[in-house]
């Protein structure tokens, strides 16, 4: 056995923890660069209290703006701006694109040159790692940002990208989970957060590149998430107990996807998102069933008792609310109906109302990646997901 890992040096979990920011930062210093959202922190109770706090602590606030995805030109107007200013300390408090926004810059501010020189399969340079500290606070639980060593950059349009700025130091040096800043997530935005990370959970259980120890984090994350994500969607979005289940599964996934990676789902999203404006999670959670009932049976065609459909097995016992057979491939087959089943619930829509048609499918199906799949799928197979969720 052998294997390595990758974990924020420290983890803040639980209700109020928001409360120790101020306290942390000023660890490293007291000149801060904020980066959130555009709207919804600042209306929230939080804003106030969390600026209130900063203030007593004596410590000078700088705030950034990102209201998207992060472009290459997003990032690097907020390094020039702000390079110059002493900065000691970067938090990004928001959803995954701020995440992502915030680990960027604060990998770039050493730097002048643009970013794109450094994103993965577009830039021709390696980064070194050195950085300006970064706290990451997520406001949504999908992601998992929080816990990976990679910041993803979006540049939309025929010829656009979605790749990564990537290094071991960039894992956030200190992340804060604090699942009363989800309280008031709308079900559409906490559905689409919620099935990417059951998507991240699920695609680096079965990774080719999976260890025993990511395996032994997805299994307990699936298995501390059961049906909550529903559960926040449809019928108590403001219990404290559900939404903390379901940030600590997206948090755990962000440590399984970093450290195992991911599959079919995020090779489509990779694609589909650089072309359509379409939300990521969007994009995860409507294929996700799809793409696991081609990969269960491809695995099941194989060997139905194969160490993937072993998993699968696992995780549709842990997601069921009921029994589920011991026969591994009924139990596999069981966790087909239960992810259509949220697809439904959740009411993910599909690819064709963000404009993606018949004609563009060949062309996304020859860019999707297959990498650490647990069975490579043929394009007939990557069509039919396609057409099956338009």
């Amino acid at each position: 056995m052998a294997f390595n890992f990758f974990a924020n040096p420290h983890l803040h979990f639980g209700p109020g923890h928001i409360n120790r920011l101020p306290e942390l930062i000023t660890f490293h210093g007291n000149t801060l660069l904020l980066i959130t959202g555009a709207r919804s922190l600042q209306k929230s109770d939080h804003w106030p209290r969390v600026m209130n706090a900063l203030k007593k602590k004596s410590i000078r606030v700088y705030q950034a703006i990102v209201e998207t995805e992060p472009s290459p030109s997003i990032i690097d107007e907020i390094v020039v701006k702000y390079r110059d200013q002493n900065i000691d300390v970067i938090a990004a408090i928001g959803g995954g694109s701020v995440m992502d926004a915030g680990k960027a810059v604060s990998a770039m501010m050493k730097k002048k040159e643009s970013i794109i020189e450094y994103l993965e399969g577009v830039g021709n340079r390696s980064h070194d790692g050195k950085k300006i500290p970064f706290i990451a606070v997520p406001t949504t639980s999908g992601t998992g940002s929080e816990a990976t060593k990679n910041a993803v950059i979006s540049q939309l349009g025929k010829n656009g990208f979605k790749k990564s700025l990537r290094h071991d130091n960039f894992v956030p040096d200190i992340a804060i989970v604090d699942p009363e800043l989800t309280l008031d997530c709308p079900p559409d935005i906490t559905a689409a957060c919620g099935m990417d990370a059951l998507t991240q959970l699920l695609e680096s259980l079965v990774s080719t590149n999976s260890s025993p120890m990511t395996d032994s984090l997805a299994l307990g994350a699936l298995e501390i998430l059961g049906d909550a994500l529903i559960t926040a969607t449809t019928k108590h979005p403001h219990d404290m107990g559900t939404r903390t289940k379901i940030s600590y599964a997206s948090y755990i996934s962000g440590l399984t996807l970093a450290n195992a990676g991911l599959g079919v789902v995020h090779g489509f999203a990779s694609v589909i998102g650089s072309v359509f404006n379409i939300p990521h999670g969007v994009i995860c959670g409507t294929l996700l069933s799809e793409v696991t009932r081609h990969n269960i049976e491809s695995l099941i065609s194989l060997d139905p008792n194969g160490p993937a459909i072993k998993k699968y097995a696992r995780a549709s016992r842990l997601l069921s609310p009921s029994p589920v057979s011991k026969n591994h491939e009924e139990s596999s087959r069981h966790l087909i109906k239960i992810l259509a089943q949220w697809t439904d619930q959740l009411k993910m829509p599909g690819l064709g109302s963000y404009g993606v048609t018949l004609e563009d499918i060949d062309t996304i199906i020859g860019s999707t990646g297959q990498k650490n799949n647990p069975i490579r799928l043929s394009a007939k197979q990557l069509s039919k997901i396609l057409q099956d969720r338009l």
